[in-house]
């Protein structure tokens, strides 16, 4: 029987495990640039975690990979995004009676949603994200909007578009949500089956429908901006000036409202322009919420605001540039053994060299001595370390240096001093 990987997902081999840590390596910079800690929670929640009561996103009533156990009414759900298992741990573990709010958190790791697989989107992906938890301020929505964007930047993304909206207060959603429910009262059966729902769970997510924008009733469809109280809007006005004062380009877009029920006031997206990244644009997203912290049990009326990427979306988008971050570096030296009495000799400098610091390896199967040169040019070893039955009995090793097709043979106390010599003058360069 052939064993096949599950459709939707897939294997991170090893040519490509060093993109991922050189991306990783950026973001965890970037985070402690920012004073921003790493939180890890579980993969699997229960599931009222995710499902909250009268939640209209298709995530929460589509694409949730949802399990019970066995002889127990437990329901649990594999983490579908990361913001609602923050939150929750935020609140479980008291965070909140931190002096110096707001807590700054990040997370990276796997998450799954059951969807048609496409291009940058998979069934199980992996996701990383930040949550500024504990206050309201536009400048907070701003410094995560500009750690963001200069994470991309300075990721060498340069095809980007920063799309802003605000969803507002309370009172400015409910008089945009009766006005929505309104003007698309004459047109509810011509809309798809999921709209129909969204009517009356939640009218703002009828604007982000795939299936039904590019019909007739949503070129006329009210705006948002025209339904903002006076505090939303100075809020707002707020976020927009700042983004001006540090140079970071946007677009006001007033059909954005996000996939996820629970944001409100600032939402944004960064998409890239690049037309190799097909429909799938969106490389980043995120937002505040002001009602998550309470639902947990938190602290009335706590803000939080956050927003997170696909790690196999930004990768790319990285390539639809010609980025590349990084490539499986070569060894610093590859030991050839050239009988079968000096291979213990080799041994012991291989892990004597280990212990040093050096990346080498030697052939473990007895092979030709022209395989085992085959194996240094794959390897893209800088030196190849000759050792046979004359270097064993004399305490020698045969060095070859790869670039400057030059040999000699030292003696093993000098090998050290003699790498490290050469590591870093080429450093120096």
């Amino acid at each position: 029987m052939a064993y096949q990987i599950p459709r939707g997902t897939q294997d991170l081999l090893p040519e490509k495990s060093y993109q991922w840590q050189a991306l990783e390596r950026t973001l965890r910079e970037f985070c402690y640039l920012y004073n921003y800690d790493e939180i890890r929670t579980p993969v699997f929640e229960h599931t009222n975690v995710f499902k909250r009561e009268n939640d209209s996103s298709d995530m929460v009533n589509k694409e949730m990979y949802t399990f019970q156990l066995e002889n127990s009414k437990t329901s649990l759900t594999i983490r579908p995004e990361g913001t609602a298992g923050v939150v929750r741990s935020f609140v479980e573990n008291k965070m909140y009676a931190n002096p110096d709010l707001p807590v700054k958190l990040y997370y990276m790791g796997p998450m799954a949603r059951h969807e048609r697989p496409q291009k940058g989107r998979l069934r199980i992906f992996n996701q990383f994200g930040i949550e500024c938890l504990g206050n309201k301020s536009p400048f907070t929505d701003v410094e995560t909007i500009v750690l963001a964007f200069s994470i991309l930047k300075a990721l060498g993304l340069n095809d980007l578009k920063v799309c802003l909206n605000t969803l507002g207060d309370d009172a400015s959603r409910a008089a945009y949500r009766q006005a929505l429910q309104t003007y698309f009262e004459p047109y509810v059966d011509t809309l798809c089956s999921d709209c129909k729902r969204r009517y009356a769970q939640n009218p703002l997510r009828i604007l982000d429908c795939k299936v039904d924008h590019d019909k007739e009733c949503m070129k006329n469809v009210p705006k948002m901006k025209d339904y903002l109280n006076d505090e939303s809007r100075e809020y707002f006005e707020t976020v927009c000036h700042l983004l001006d004062e540090l140079e970071i380009p946007y677009a006001v877009d007033d059909q954005l409202v996000r996939g996820l029920d629970y944001y409100t006031h600032t939402v944004f997206e960064i998409v890239s322009m690049n037309q190799e990244m097909g429909a799938q644009s969106t490389v980043l997203a995120g937002g505040r919420y002001d009602h998550l912290i309470p639902y947990f049990g938190g602290p009335e009326q706590m803000s939080g605001i956050g927003w997170a990427l696909g790690m196999e979306r930004l990768l790319i988008a990285l390539e639809a540039e010609g980025i590349t971050l990084e490539e499986k570096p070569g060894l610093d030296a590859y030991l050839m053994c050239l009988d079968e009495s000096a291979r213990m000799y080799a041994f012991k400098i291989l892990t004597q060299l280990r212990a040093y610091g050096y990346r080498c390896d030697m052939d473990m199967l007895q092979r030709s001595f022209k395989a085992q040169f085959k194996a240094v040019d794959r390897s893209h070893a800088k030196f190849a370390l000759i050792i046979g039955e004359d270097e064993r009995k004399n305490h020698l090793i045969t060095i070859k240096n790869i670039e400057k097709k030059t040999q000699e043979s030292i003696s093993q106390d000098q090998l050290i001093e003699y790498l490290d010599h050469y590591f870093v003058d080429e450093d120096h360069h």
